[in-house]
């Protein structure tokens, strides 16, 4: 009984998470992981209500005052000089910026490219061609990057094992049901072969996305983690109900 009532307490004692945020070793290389089930209050922020980019995560976790508490967030999509969104952007319903399908320089525009979409009860990655095929309302928030690193559970056909392109690097997951989502950060530059894989063999993720490389930030106050540097466009965060 003495066994059992200390339990209970230790149960009791122990804060819970909206996150689950751990540090693990994956082939010699430390990531941040960081996992969120769909019916958590997940958002995507942009700009303020006067129309400013946010930039950091101080400046959104200060715009929720007193209905709630940032408890997650990562950089969530490319991004221009003045911080708006590459490609396509909706937030709240609300669309910013369009979808973009065709190829072009750089990382965004190796293809196929995706979409991390925020639904009402479940969470997708979509190759953005699939995505374009979608009614609107099936993804009320929804954010564009690109490469795709995982696509149907093979990883995107342009990563070498052998390239020596290495970066920080953050991007997303989703399970196969749409019930949770693993955000992931490199500690150390990887190549996207290696990133990609992580979220093919050990998350199990059968589509997954690129955020970014080289900007890649992450507030995870679980792990007192607040990354400063760059300001960013979109973020994607976690919030909780204020007690």
């Amino acid at each position: 009984m003495r066994v059992l009532a200390a339990l209970v307490l230790a149960l009791w004692a122990s804060p819970a998470f909206a996150v689950d945020c751990r540090d693990e070793t994956v082939g010699e290389i430390p990531y941040t992981i960081c996992e969120v089930a769909a019916d958590e209050d997940i958002r995507l922020f942009l700009t303020d209500p006067g129309g400013a980019p946010y930039g950091t995560f101080e400046a959104v976790d200060a715009r929720l005052g007193d209905s709630g508490r940032l408890v997650f967030a990562m950089n969530a999509g490319m991004y221009h000089e003045d911080r708006s969104p590459v490609g396509h952007y909706r937030e709240g319903g609300e669309e910013v910026r369009g979808l973009i399908t065709s190829a072009g320089p750089g990382n965004f525009g190796m293809l196929p490219n995706g979409v991390f979409c925020i639904g009402a009860d479940r969470l997708r990655v979509i190759e953005s061609l699939a995505y374009e095929a979608l009614d609107a309302a099936d993804c009320p928030s929804a954010t564009q990057s690109g490469p795709m690193l995982v696509i149907d559970g093979k990883l995107h056909p342009r990563f070498l094992p052998d390239s020596t392109s290495r970066y920080i690097r953050n991007g997303v997951g989703v399970s196969e049901d749409g019930s949770r989502a693993f955000f992931v950060m490199s500690q150390l530059p990887v190549t996207f072969h290696q990133f990609a894989s992580l979220f093919r063999d050990r998350l199990k993720t059968p589509q997954a996305l690129y955020f970014d490389g080289n900007v890649s930030r992450l507030y995870a106050p679980q792990l007192d983690r607040n990354d400063l540097g760059f300001r960013m466009g979109p973020i994607v965060g976690v919030v909780e109900a204020a007690d």
